[in-house]
């Protein structure tokens, strides 16, 4: 659960108050009017939406299932609710239904099962989990695509990229998740309405920055802007994950009052929520109260007070009504046996309920509903998309491909670690491995030239792979998030990260091998320093597709670090320098072939030595009549530098398929499915 700063900034209060928080949210997600004070406003057709039939959402039969830590099936079993003993049952026989208009609020006590109601309905994080149930909307039945393209989920976690602004931020996703027929210039003003209505104008040019390190939104701000990224498509059905949670109660009652707002329109908005206000509490069209993964009412509010009153539980006078049910469907510590009897007969009481049987009804006429007002292509995007538009991306793989490359680019030109860190360690490594190295007078000290070069292949592996797995690891649940949302596809973000990263990478690969080179004293040959370039940025270039393997096999940036150290060390140790890999076992010399060191490193021994004769030898070291006896001890040849090429070319492209396939398996295995 993120932390959030509570409290508001002094441009909060100018910007959203609950007046005019009223006002604003009567306007948004419709066209401008040509009185509009936006310049763009005259040609703004944003009719988002606004023509499209209201949702009805219905769920029957719901039931949730914790997979055995070991040994269990892997699949989702969706024929009876029986499960084996060692499955924990999380929910038990949910049933529900929230309309158009209507604003649900999903309450409950920690584990009563809220959260999970809401990632079975939205298909979310549902991979550990076994389920049975169905699912309908309008009467049919839906699946994570169709439901992604008219539904909106905001998360109580905030996953944003800090380094961009807010603006940039809503373009962002203006440009990937709205109706593909709309200009650019109706995205820009449908950014700008968003911006105005929720009150994010003083802060639209702040960048958002990292939770944790150099936040520069307050947490007001924040939510608004995790809200705004999600009405800009105006949905017709809006999942809130707990969009109270960590803000005072001015602003937890703004936000609640613009979801309020939206359902007043005609959405569907359900939403978890934790302990609300009083005041909050009465916005709500109606609640649904669970406990212990069980449903203990469904209605208006009115009628959960008359419900409670029946059972001799009335809710006192001046009580908070959402507190008071909770507290009565709460397990106390030493009362455990107690309260689980007194909230089995509050379920059981409900399921015979007029309450209760009006629900069922509600979901039985949704299942049987006529589809003349949902037809085959009604769920997608919107009208001017046909039949053949049943994927759940707004806009086309150019045009993925054109924004997520431009927010990459911003955000590595932002990155002061990559810009200025990076290159001042660039400098300082060359220059302090250079001087160690350093190769003085006609005296050659073969061991150090050696060592040097084969330094040269450590460092450049040892600080691009780690460099790539921290920056591609840390945001893979941003990808996740984004890719679920129907923004963008795999390979575009995959190829995106790449373009955008490579050329950085082999500038400082170039850089560091240019000032290390000169400083210890190379062969000064303009061919053979040019070689040795090449050669260090190939080998850059495999240690990256290495990194990006890891990162993509790994659940986080400390596993893939601890893969990272004995791969490496094996590969090194394999590249002919500190081990005679004639001696090793025909495994390892299997192994070898995967290893970017051994291919390097002769290239690179080649290069320094190949037609080096009448090698003066410092006295200190073991002296070589010429380059050829260097070479012929480490099995090197110069006839072997050209396969060393293709390998390693071979190695860039394996790995970074190799990597490219996980990550693609990943976001897919990561989507879920009924």
């Amino acid at each position: 659960m993120i932390t959030i700063r509570e409290g508001s900034s002094p441009r909060e209060d100018q910007h959203w108050t609950i007046t005019r928080q009223h006002v604003s949210l009567r306007n948004m997600a419709t066209n401008y009017s040509p009185s509009s004070s936006s310049p763009s406003s005259a040609s703004s057709s944003l009719t988002i939406d606004e023509e499209s039939n209201p949702l009805t959402l219905s769920w029957r039969g719901v039931n949730v299932y914790a997979k055995p830590a070991a040994g269990g099936s892997g699949q989702r079993r969706r024929t009876g609710a029986s499960t084996h003993s060692s499955e924990l049952r999380i929910l038990k026989n949910v049933t529900g239904v929230c309309r158009p208009g209507e604003l649900l609020a999903i309450m409950g006590a920690s584990g009563a099962g809220k959260t999970t109601l809401l990632n079975v309905l939205t298909y979310r994080n549902n991979h550990k989990l076994r389920i049975t149930g169905d699912l309908f909307v309008n009467g049919r039945r839906v699946d994570p695509d169709t439901l992604t393209s008219r539904s909106a989920y905001v998360q109580q976690d905030d996953l944003f990229i800090g380094l961009i602004t807010v603006r940039e931020q809503l373009i962002f996703q203006a440009a990937l998740r709205m109706d593909r027929h709309l200009t650019h210039g109706e995205r820009l003003a449908r950014v700008d309405q968003v911006i105005m209505d929720l009150g994010l104008s003083g802060c639209e040019h702040t960048r958002i920055g990292t939770q944790g390190l150099d936040r520069k939104l307050s947490g007001g701000e924040i939510r608004r802007l995790n809200f705004a990224c999600e009405v800009l498509t105006n949905p017709a059905l809006l999942f809130c994950d707990e969009p109270t949670s960590g803000l005072d109660s001015f602003l937890a009652q703004n936000v609640v009052s613009m979801m309020k707002g939206m359902a007043e329109k005609g959405k569907t908005v359900l939403s978890t929520i934790h302990q609300p206000s009083s005041e909050v509490y009465a916005m709500f069209d109606r609640v649904l109260l669970m406990a212990e993964g069980r449903v203990a009412f469904l209605g208006n509010p009115d009628e959960a007070l008359l419900f409670f009153s029946k059972l001799g539980v009335a809710c006192p006078a001046q009580y908070n009504p959402a507190d008071y049910f909770i507290n009565q469907l709460s397990v106390e510590p030493g009362r455990r046996a107690a309260c689980l009897v007194h909230i089995a007969s509050v379920c059981d009481a409900f399921e015979v309920s007029r309450e209760g049987e009006a629900v069922i009804d509600d979901v039985l006429a949704n299942e049987g509903a006529s589809l003349q007002q949902l037809d085959s292509n009604s769920l997608h995007s919107g009208p001017a998309e046909g039949v053949a538009s049943r994927s759940p991306y707004k806009s086309s793989w150019t045009t993925q491909f054109q924004w997520v490359l431009w927010r990459s680019w911003l955000e590595t030109r932002r990155e002061p670690q990559i810009i200025r860190v990076r290159f001042l360690q660039i400098l300082a490594m060359a220059v302090l491995l250079g001087f160690m190295y350093r190769q003085d007078g006609p005296l050659l000290n073969v061991a150090s030239v050696n060592g040097g070069l084969f330094v040269l292949l450590c460092n450049m592996t040892f600080q691009n792979a780690t460099m790539v797995i921290n920056s591609f690891c840390s945001q893979k649940e941003l990808f996740l998030r984004e890719h679920h949302n129907g923004m963008y596809r795999a390979d575009v973000y995959f190829l995106a990260k790449n373009l955008v990263d490579g050329p950085f990478f082999t500038f400082y690969a170039v850089l560091y091998t240019s000032i290390y080179y000169f400083l210890v004293g190379f062969s000064a040959d303009v061919d053979r320093y040019l070689v040795c370039v090449l050669t260090a940025v190939l080998v850059t270039w495999c240690a990256l597709s290495f990194g990006y393997f890891l990162s993509c096999v790994s659940p986080s940036v400390n596993v893939a670090l601890l893969l990272l150290a004995p791969f490496l060390l094996v590969f090194m140790l394999l590249g002919g320098y500190l081990l005679n890999v004639r001696s090793v076992s025909p495994v390892m010399k299997a192994v070898q072939y995967l290893s970017w060191f051994s291919y390097g490193h002769e290239v690179l021994m080649v290069n320094q030595w190949a037609g080096v004769v009448n090698i003066t030898c410092a006295a200190a070291s073991k002296c070589y009549p010429d380059g050829e006896a260097i070479l012929q001890q480490l099995n090197f040849s110069a006839t072997g530098v050209g396969p060393d090429f293709a390998c390693l070319c071979g190695l860039i492209l394996g790995y970074r398929s190799l990597a490219f396939l996980c990550f693609h398996l990943r976001a897919a295995r990561s989507k879920p499915r009924r």
